[in-house]
């Protein structure tokens, strides 16, 4: 299950904001939950699927690269509608590592997120990474 933040206290309804541990296990939830909060938006059902896909693709690489093997650290997921624009941000407190050489399979979130969204951007820092998207709406 994922935690709101702050503790109790509902997202208002322009904005989301989970916090889980960043484990393959607990990111359906949270991309359930992300997708829930879309719906009570008015977007198409392609934009809302782009969106969910996105922000998934960017909870799964924290998870699969952010934390050292067996350590669980945190996943945030954030997002704000505002007239003309949605953003989501997706943080992890671990380290960044540079995308390894693909063997054509793997290797593609980075690139699946750019294409999705309208902009993208990742920031890389010593206590983590966060990644954000935008789309922009109307």
């Amino acid at each position: 299950m994922t935690d709101p933040l702050p503790p109790g206290a509902p997202a208002p309804p322009g904005s989301f904001h989970h916090r889980t541990a960043a484990i393959a296990e607990r990111l359906p939830a949270l991309r359930e939950a992300l997708a829930r909060w879309l719906a009570t938006l008015h977007l198409s059902a392609e934009r809302r699927e782009d969106i969910v896909l996105a922000g998934y693709e960017a909870m799964a690489n924290s998870a699969e690269h952010a934390y050292p093997d067996g350590e669980a650290g945190p996943v945030e997921v954030r997002a704000e509608a505002l007239p003309g624009r949605l953003t989501v941000t997706v943080t992890d407190y671990g380290a960044w590592r540079p995308p390894a050489a693909s063997n054509g399979l793997r290797g593609r979130g980075l690139l699946l997120i750019d294409t999705l969204a309208d902009h993208s951007a990742q920031v890389h820092r010593d206590d983590g990474t966060t990644v954000t998207m935008t789309w922009l709406l109307g």
